[in-house]
């Protein structure tokens, strides 16, 4: 089975970071929405809505293929999971990201990304993110 999040109800969402730091305490061992792998922020403009910034699952991850160590493997299902101890610091798969979601961390000297754990779920007050399970892939 492949998870994925989604952010089906961002019209919901009121900027609590509940989710983020809850994604930063958990994923990272932080207590900053900086280190999070689901930004939210203001969709811009006038009208007060907010976007999720996560990782869309590519079905073909750019940022897997240009990994020069394999440190980012492609999922079956979409997407790709990180495997820190062969990362070197590159940044290629952060530049290679469609979807500009990826983000480096300077100190951790890691990409910061998104497992599809779906504990930002949990802690979202109004339900605005979800993880769909879709057969065929692995987690």
């Amino acid at each position: 089975m492949s998870r994925k999040l989604t952010a089906p109800a961002m019209s919901k969402c009121i900027l609590c970071y509940s989710c983020m730091i809850a994604c930063a305490r958990v994923n990272y061992r932080s207590h900053s929405v900086t280190r999070c792998a689901l930004k939210i922020r203001t969709a811009g403009g006038i009208s007060g809505k907010y976007a999720a910034d996560i990782c869309r699952s590519c079905a073909r991850p750019t940022c897997a293929y240009v990994c020069p160590t394999q440190a980012m493997v492609p999922k079956d299902g979409g997407g790709a999971r990180l495997i820190k101890a062969r990362c070197i610091g590159c940044r290629k798969c952060v530049d290679a990201c469609k979807m500009k979601y990826l983000v480096f961390d300077e100190e951790l000297k890691l990409p910061l990304m998104c497992t599809h754990c779906g504990i930002c779920v949990k802690f979202c007050p109004h339900g605005c993110i979800s993880v769909i399970t879709e057969k065929g892939g692995e987690n």
